[in-house]
């Protein structure tokens, strides 16, 4: 009797572990992107930028050229390094971008190689699909005093993007760059 409640119990036993050991194998279900996710896809790719910087009102923009890598990263978020001339020195920058579907927002940081702020975004995409407007807070002209900004990302087509950014300024949002991005053929 002893030995057939052992072996019943041992066969239990085993059961159980071979029902664990193929559930870990399958492993938890991880979520998948959604279709805000894969709107950033678009931004991914090998770029070639242009872009106009107003420094004054009245005067010419100055001009600027590089280039952008963007890069996905599991299909929720992605990776851009923009590289290129600021004023007459060596740029990088790195955007990231993503979507929270709990806030329904887009979320993205920045960060570069001339400044020490990191800047935080948070936007939408408009009605059309083809506008992405984050606002953030950043250094102005006067220390200490944050401005508020908004930045557009709007995808004109599937090789042309175009990126502004403006400040707010008496309620009116005045753009101070535009840079248009082609995609590398």
């Amino acid at each position: 009797m002893k030995r057939t409640i052992t072996s019943v119990a041992a066969l239990a036993l085993c059961a159980g572990l071979v029902w664990a050991a193929a559930r870990v194998q399958d492993g938890p279900q991880m979520p998948k992107p959604q279709k805000e996710h894969e709107w950033l896809q678009q931004l991914v790719g090998e770029w070639d930028t242009e872009g106009e910087i107003l420094t004054e009102p009245g005067k010419p923009p100055m001009t600027t050229k590089g280039s952008e890598s963007g890069r996905s990263i599991g299909g929720f978020w992605i990776v851009c390094e923009h590289k290129g001339d600021f004023f007459g020195t060596p740029f990088t920058g790195i955007l990231t971008l993503g979507y929270d579907p709990q806030n329904k927002k887009y979320l993205g940081t920045w960060v570069d190689s001339v400044t020490s702020y990191l800047w935080k975004y948070e936007g939408t995409v408009d009605a059309t699909g083809k506008i992405l407007t984050l606002d953030t807070e950043g250094p102005g002209h006067e220390p200490g005093k944050l401005l508020k900004f908004r930045e557009v990302i709007e995808v004109k087509s599937k090789d042309h993007k175009v990126f502004t950014s403006a400040t707010e300024k008496d309620g009116k949002w005045l753009t101070h760059l535009t840079i248009n991005c082609r995609r590398k053929k």
